[in-house]
């Protein structure tokens, strides 16, 4: 079958989206913080189980859910949405906004919101899947729809993988997925090769001697210590690392005290560094350690410094088969896209349930800024300005976000289920 009969073959199997849109608006209001997807995930298993066809498997590597389609002889693909939301107090205004609070990991209450389009991911698949199942006599092969918890915290993947995902699923021959994106709504991008860099995140834990504030010079001041820690690590990218190479590095987090008069004994550092290359994340890291204990001796702190890395995130590498296959069949429809769109330091653990089995791998990203607020940015040069992922403010447009993802899962995998 040719791409551009796909094309046609879609858009004569096109859903009415009005209930998804209600469900995406339910989704956006009812946001869980990683690891506690529960409802979530029973609302997805609910909705699944209604299309009849899915074999459903629940709670893997978590609240996980994975629904299998085997339609007849052909090629396994298997296409993710994350579910998982933020702890981002909304401001977006939105007549659907969360309101809602969740207890994090710690025990602490903390607001809850989907400020990274998840809730537009699962939405969006879920409406693939019912397409996909709508257009079964067009294609041959094995579908599979997975559900991924704990995407923030870069744990859902390997969690999945595990708890043998693959031993409850078939081995897909390629793994598909998308991310919606601070992007003009109804384009799409993809490249081959890195689409998404690698993050690594880690809490710095200094020391220091305390004591009373009117008496610096009987103390050692992890503040002060800290300070210098914060001001050096910015030397790394600027002055050590090639200005070739992809590297970012960010202390996004300083914590030390709780009153004005007192020097306390210990700050912690929360410090985030992407990359795309093995060799530039180990430069970094020793960079990071190399610059800490210095800093250290120099302060005379009494006790060695503490390196506990909390978060881990591969690089999205894009098989250059798989994507340029896909891209063949998007250029056929979608008026929007482009084929080398620039690679982005936003991180993705996606490609962890390919790289577990050598399993080529496809990734794509889908706009979500309103037109006319793009278009209107854009002619001012003033995109940088709209709100992205992680703000308070991200609103992902419903329309055409939804279709264009909807449209894009469904060509990327019907490339590869298509009857010849």
């Amino acid at each position: 079958m040719a791409r551009s009969s796909l094309s046609d073959l879609l858009k004569t199997a096109s859903l009415d989206l009005a209930p998804y849109e209600n469900l995406y608006k339910y989704f956006h209001a009812h946001p869980e913080l990683s690891r506690q997807e529960r409802s979530t995930s029973e609302k997805l298993a609910v909705h699944l189980a209604q299309l009849k066809v899915y074999e459903l498997h629940t709670n893997i590597g978590g609240y996980g859910l994975a629904g299998v389609f085997r339609n007849g002889e052909g090629k396994t693909v298997l296409l993710r949405a994350d579910m998982d939301a933020l702890p981002v107090k909304e401001l977006t205004g939105l007549p659907y906004a969360s309101s809602l609070t969740m207890r994090d990991a710690d025990g602490n209450e903390r607001p809850v919101m989907h400020a990274c389009g998840h809730d537009m991911h699962i939405t969006c698949l879920l409406a693939a899947a019912e397409t996909l199942v709508k257009m079964q006599d067009a294609w041959s092969g094995t579908l599979i729809v997975l559900f991924q918890p704990d995407e923030e915290r870069g744990g859902g993947a390997q969690a999945m993988v595990d708890d043998g995902l693959y031993s409850k699923i078939p081995v897909p021959d390629y793994v598909l997925g998308q991310h919606v994106m601070r992007m003009r709504a109804g384009s799409v991008g993809s490249r081959p090769g890195a689409i998404m860099a690698a993050a690594d995140s880690m809490k710095i834990t200094v020391f220091g001697r305390g004591g009373h504030g009117s008496q610096p010079h009987q103390t050692v001041d992890p503040v002060l210590l800290a300070a210098h820690i914060v001001i050096r690590l910015q030397s790394i990218v600027s002055r050590e690392i090639n200005p070739s190479d992809l590297a970012v590095l960010t202390v996004g987090s300083l914590q030390a005290g709780q009153a004005e008069n007192i020097i306390t004994d210990r700050a912690e550092i929360g410090v985030d560094f992407r990359s795309v290359k093995l060799e530039i994340r180990e430069q970094i890291i020793s960079a990071i350690k190399r610059i800490v204990e210095a800093e250290c001796a120099a302060s005379g702190s009494p006790k060695c410094p503490v390196f506990t890395p909390t978060r881990r995130f591969p690089p999205t590498l894009n098989d250059k088969d798989a994507v340029s296959q896909v891209a063949a069949t998007f250029a056929t429809h979608f008026e929007d896209f482009d084929d080398d769109v620039p690679r982005t330091n936003v991180s993705e653990d996606f490609s962890t349930l390919a790289t577990c089995r050598g399993l080529p791998s496809c990734f794509w990203l889908l706009g979500g800024i309103d037109s006319e607020i793009w278009d209107k940015a854009e002619a001012d040069s003033r995109t940088e300005e709209i709100p992205g992922n992680h703000s308070a403010l991200f609103a992902p447009v419903i329309q055409p976000t939804m279709r264009v993802g909807v449209d894009a899962l469904c060509l990327a995998a019907l490339t590869f289920l298509k009857k010849t």
